[in-house]
């Protein structure tokens, strides 16, 4: 080997380790920066309620949906008093109504086929019957029966019921009931009628196929999603410290490597998306994501997510932004309130409240 060549390899050696040495010293300053923006002691608005006052300062937020937006508080609504008697003392009158079931076969979003018995049939029997008949294509199908004493509920071992009620689903993100899917439910439902000796009741297909695509372009008209993102100054940010440090503030990371803000009874609030593959150790730009329909206005989860948005741009050392890297601003939050406004009446005028279990249903 010759001078040349031993000179050429000790260089490449040397610009090996140097790019090494440079790498690693990029990442452990990138830890660092994380570690550091965790460790100050600042109060996290998610996890302090006395730090609620910074939900109302929000940011432009971005809709993928252009015909949707975020949302906004609630207005509490007081209810009006009123005096008893002349001379007589008021008094404080309390009613209580019993909270509606909410059961798995609804008339608005399924297309409900009843099925009537003689005589009345075991719950135990239908069961049997019915246990194979979860799903028609990607539609979900379920049951509930009527008890002699004429009460609907879901279907129970014990239980005798004088009628049965099959829902399909019309409508989902996938689309609408079609008529394929209709005819396999009805041929299917018959079936379970004849082992039942029950008596079907059975819709006409396009009269159900027709509601089917009109509930569809409703759920097509609001199906909106809400983001902002959050991008850094500077250095970007190690991932493997990140991502403990938003478990560490309440988040919960999914599979598919998303994480999840619980909205504190099972359900999201919001997600996050580092926006990197599993492979990847440091990432630039955090996007939090609202599905607007699946969360109820009380909630506030645009307000939430705001609010964790803020808090990160300022630990991190970033900026909160919109999808096309603008700064959100404060003008463009007071438009989208506007159409946050609309939103949520159009889908409480329509039975359809977000983050109902209508709701949940049909955006899933």
């Amino acid at each position: 080997m010759t001078d040349l060549q031993l000179s050429l390899l000790a260089i490449s050696g040397t610009l090996v380790v140097g790019v090494v040495a440079f790498n690693k010293w990029q990442e452990y300053k990138a830890k660092k920066t994380v570690e550091n923006a965790f460790d100050d002691g600042q109060d996290d608005v998610l996890l302090n309620p006395d730090l609620a006052s910074d939900v109302t300062q929000r940011h432009e937020p971005v809709l993928v949906d252009e015909n949707t937006s975020a949302s906004s508080p609630a207005e509490p609504v007081l209810p009006d008093s009123t005096e008893t008697e002349s001379g007589a003392e008021a008094q404080e009158t309390t009613t209580v109504v019993p909270a509606e079931k909410d059961l798995p076969v609804d008339e608005l979003i399924d297309c409900v086929i009843p099925l009537e018995f003689d005589t009345p049939v075991r719950g135990e029997k239908i069961l049997t019957e019915i246990a194979d008949l979860k799903f028609v294509g990607k539609k979900p199908v379920h049951f509930i029966g009527q008890t002699p004493g004429g009460e609907r509920d879901v279907i129970a071992i014990g239980g005798a019921y004088t009628s049965l009620f099959a829902g399909i689903q019309m409508v989902s993100r996938s689309g609408a009931l079609n008529e394929l899917e209709y005819s396999e439910f009805v041929m299917k439902l018959r079936a379970i009628a004849d082992n039942l000796n029950a008596h079907p009741d059975i819709p006409d297909m396009n009269t159900v196929i027709l509601h089917a695509r009109e509930l569809h372009q409703f759920v097509a008209e609001h199906d909106a999603q809400l983001s902002v993102n959050v991008v850094a100054n500077g250095a970007a940010w190690a991932l493997n410290t990140l991502i403990a440090a938003l478990e560490k503030m309440g988040f919960d990371q999914r599979p598919d490597g998303r994480l999840m803000m619980p909205d504190g009874d099972g359900g999201s609030l919001f997600t996050l998306s580092t926006n990197v593959s599993v492979s990847e150790t440091m990432t630039s730009r955090l996007t939090l994501l609202l599905d607007v329909p699946c969360v109820a206005p009380s909630r506030d989860g645009f307000g939430a997510m705001a609010a964790c948005a803020r808090s990160l741009a300022t630990r991190l050392g970033g900026t909160v932004v919109d999808d096309g890297n603008q700064p959100i601003s404060k003008a463009a939050l007071d438009e989208i309130a506007g159409q946050v406004s609309e939103f949520y009446a159009a889908m409480a005028e329509a039975q359809i409240p977000a983050g109902s279990v209508r709701a949940q249903r049909l955006f899933s």
